[in-house]
């Protein structure tokens, strides 16, 4: 997998459980935590519906949580 990553320090990229993002879910993670826009505020600036913002939002925290909590890796990948 190749992109941006944020990831543990001191542990090579190689030894990493590596989970892919993509720039939507991360874009609708920064507006909806970060923010602190509604999701309807969200789909408006990213031109989506609110379901999906909610879909996304959903994806991205899992993740989040997933690599937060197991030390993995987070590669960002394009759409």
């Amino acid at each position: 997998m190749s992109g941006k990553a944020f990831k543990p320090t001191g542990v090579p990229m190689g030894r990493l459980t590596q989970i892919p993002m993509g720039r939507d879910e991360l874009e609708t993670l920064r507006l909806c935590d970060l923010e602190a826009l509604t999701q309807e505020e969200a789909g408006y600036r990213m031109k989506i519906s609110r379901g999906t913002v909610q879909r996304l939002l959903k994806s991205a925290r899992a993740k989040s949580a997933r690599a937060l909590s197991q030390g993995a890796a987070i590669i960002f990948t394009d759409p």
